[in-house]
């Protein structure tokens, strides 16, 4: 399964979820671009956290045994 989120700080995020080695993130410019990326994330199949407030960075990554959700 692979997870999406969003932050303001994707290199402390890449720590908290375990340093995932297929991690992917990209810079949002809007707060709404963020969200319709968010929202489509979840939508297609992706486990994620929609309650954040964080925004400026999305991440994506692949859950396994040695990473955090």
């Amino acid at each position: 399964m692979k997870f999406a989120g969003l932050t303001d700080n994707p290199d402390q995020k890449k720590i908290e979820h375990g340093n995932p080695i297929d991690w992917n993130q990209h810079r949002f410019f809007g707060k709404e671009e963020a969200k319709v990326w968010e929202r489509l994330m979840v939508d297609v199949g992706y486990k994620g956290n929609t309650e954040t407030e964080e925004w400026k960075y999305g991440y994506t990554f692949t859950i396994t045994a040695k990473t955090k959700q």
